[in-house]
C-alpha cells in the first residue's frame, strides 16, 4: 500500500527509446537509464523500446518484421498515452535521415496528447537534413519548444538551425565502474582497437598504421576487438592483414562483452580509437579505455576533444591519417613513462566527469528541471 502511495507522489515519465539488443551507445545509455535505482527511486519511469533491430547486421536494412516491430511500439506509445496522465515525455530518438522519419511520429504524438518532451541526442547529421524542405518542416514540428539534452557543446552547431540554444542542456555519458585488474606486461607494447569492423570507425587506416610501425622496426601486437560487419567480416579483415604482411602483429579478436571486454581493455598498453564516422558523438569506448588508465589515439570527430585532453590524457590526430596516427603510436611506445602518465591522468579524468554516478545525478536533474 505504502509502496503505491509512494510511487502515485512521484513525476510520471513515459521514456521512448532503443534498447539493446544489438549492443551500441545509444542503446547502452538508455539501457543504463532504464535500470537506475538512483533515477527510478526519484521517478516513475515507463518505457517503450524504439528499437527495431535485434542484430548489428540488421541496422539500416529494411524488412517486414522491423515493420511489424515499429507499429507495435507506435500503438504501446499510443495506449499508454491514452491511458496514463504523464508529466513528460523523454524520447532518444535518431535526428538525422530514414531514422529521424522512423522516430519523429512518436515525438510527435506526444505533443498531441499535449505532454512536454525532451529529446536525448546520441547521434548528429540534423545538418545534412536542415535545409531540405520536407525535413525541415518535420524538424521543426518535432524539435518547436523541445529540450534537447545534448552529450557536448560541440555538436550544437549540427543543430543551431533549428533548434535554438537557450532549450540545451549538457549531459555527458557516463559508465559503471568495473574492477580494473591490470595484466600489464613487460613484453612488446600491446596496441588495442575496440568496435566494430566498419571502415569509418578507422579499421583499415589503423591497419595502414601498422604496416608504417613495422616498416620502421616497431616490434608490436595489435588486437582488434568488435563484431563482424557487411563492410568487414573476418575473412575480409584477414586478407587486408595479409596483404599488408601484418600476420605477425594483427590478431583479430572477434566480439567481447562484460569481464571479457574489459580483460582485454586491461592487457593494453595503448587504445587507438582512429574514427571517422560522420555521426560520432561521445564514444563509451573511450570512457572504457580511460577507467583501464590507457593512454588513448584518436580523432576530433563529435565531442572526442571534450574526453581527450590533447598531449595530457591521450593524442588527438587527424582523421584518415595513417601516417601521424603511426607517428603517435611510436611515441607512446618509445615513451612508455609518458604513456602511464597520459593513462592515469585518464583515469583521474572519468573518476571526476564520466562515472555512472555522475550521469544519473546530471540525467536526473535534465528529467526534473523540465517538469
Amino acid at each position: 500500500m505504502k509502496e503505491n502511495k509512494d510511487r502515485e507522489k512521484k513525476k510520471r515519465i513515459l521514456c521512448i527509446g532503443p534498447l539493446p539488443p544489438p549492443v551500441h551507445g545509444a542503446a547502452m545509455m538508455t539501457q543504463i537509464i532504464k535500470d537506475s535505482e538512483f533515477i527510478n527511486t526519484a521517478l516513475d519511469l515507463d518505457w517503450v523500446n524504439l528499437s527495431t533491430s535485434r542484430k548489428m547486421e540488421e541496422i539500416g536494412q529494411g524488412s517486414m518484421v522491423k515493420i511489424v516491430r515499429l507499429a507495435s511500439s507506435f500503438l504501446k506509445t499510443f495506449w499508454k498515452l491514452l491511458i496514463r496522465k504523464y508529466d513528460v515525455c523523454y524520447c532518444a530518438i535518431t535526428c538525422h535521415g530514414s531514422g529521424f522519419l522512423k522516430d519523429a511520429p512518436f515525438v510527435l504524438i506526444c505533443k498531441v496528447f499535449g505532454n512536454k518532451v525532451i529529446l536525448h541526442q546520441h547521434n548528429k547529421g540534423m545538418s545534412t537534413d536542415a535545409d531540405r524542405p520536407l525535413f525541415r518542416w518535420l524538424l521543426k514540428k518535432v524539435y518547436r519548444k523541445s529540450r534537447v539534452i545534448l552529450l557536448s557543446w560541440r555538436l550544437y552547431p549540427d543543430i543551431e538551425k533549428i533548434v535554438d540554444k537557450n532549450l540545451i542542456k549538457i549531459c555527458p555519458n557516463g559508465i559503471p565502474e568495473v574492477t580494473r585488474d591490470r595484466n600489464r606486461h613487460d613484453g612488446r607494447p600491446v596496441i588495442l582497437f575496440l568496435s566494430n569492423l566498419i571502415e569509418s570507425k578507422g579499421v583499415i587506416v589503423l591497419l595502414d598504421a601498422c604496416k608504417i610501425l613495422k616498416q620502421r622496426g616497431y616490434d608490436f601486437e595489435c588486437r582488434f576487438v568488435g563484431g563482424e560487419t557487411i563492410e568487414i567480416d573476418k575473412s575480409r579483415f584477414i586478407k587486408e592483414t595479409a596483404s599488408r604482411q601484418l600476420n605477425d602483429n594483427v590478431v583479430y579478436i572477434g566480439s567481447k562483452y562484460g569481464n571479457d571486454k574489459h580483460m582485454e581493455l586491461s592487457k593494453a598498453d595503448i587504445f587507438v580509437f582512429p574514427t571517422y564516422y560522420h555521426n560520432e558523438c561521445f564514444p563509451l569506448v573511450i570512457l572504457e579505455a580511460m577507467q583501464h588508465s590507457l593512454p588513448i589515439v584518436s580523432t576530433d570527430e563529435g565531442g572526442i576533444p571534450d574526453i581527450i585532453d590533447n598531449g595530457q590524457t591521450g593524442i588527438i590526430v587527424p582523421s584518415k591519417n595513417p601516417e601521424i596516427l603511426s607517428e603517435a603510436l611510436a611515441r607512446l611506445i618509445d615513451s612508455p613513462e609518458w604513456s602511464n602518465t597520459l593513462g592515469r591522468n585518464g583515469e583521474r579524468k572519468y573518476n571526476s566527469n564520466y562515472t555512472l554516478r555522475n550521469f544519473e545525478r546530471n540525467i536526473l536533474d535534465c528529467l526534473t528541471e523540465h517538469i
